[in-house]
């Protein structure tokens, strides 16, 4: 499966007074490497919408180990799951100095069709298709 890795360091906009992020700011940082991987693979929202599907989050799971604070280098790993009957992405969030885990999630995101409004089962080919392509043009390993 196709896997990204984004790195970041928190902000000290992201951070409480104590110098803790605050919980809701990890999915921000999931956001950053979906959109960074979507744009790899060249199906980005834009691109999505102009096929005709919106992919609208269905479903997050989060389960965070530890805390990052001001200042820590972070790195989301992100990782396609499964796009059969829906795009469902993992996470890894860790401190990118020590490999720490700090936070592990999915999300699951189906295509709803942008004129009938209606969700679609199986997945559209169209995303599919940009998997298959860029996996193809990626060197064996």
């Amino acid at each position: 499966m196709i896997e990204h890795e984004t790195l970041l360091t928190v902000p000290f906009h992201d951070a409480d007074m104590m110098g803790v992020t605050w919980h809701g700011h990890y999915i921000r940082y999931m956001e950053i490497a979906r959109c960074e991987l979507l744009e790899r693979i060249g199906y980005t929202y834009l691109d999505m919408y102009d096929s005709g599907y919106a992919w609208p989050i269905v479903d997050l799971k989060v389960r965070y180990s530890k805390g990052c604070t001001f200042g820590d280098r972070i790195r989301i790993l992100v990782r396609i799951e499964e796009t059969e009957f829906r795009f469902k992405l993992g996470y890894r969030i860790e401190n990118a100095e020590t490999g720490e885990l700090l936070t592990k999630a999915s999300t699951t995101q189906v295509a709803v069709d942008t004129k009938t409004g209606e969700m679609c089962y199986p997945t559209p080919d169209v995303l599919v298709d940009h998997i298959n392509a860029y996996s193809a043009a990626q060197p064996a390993a």
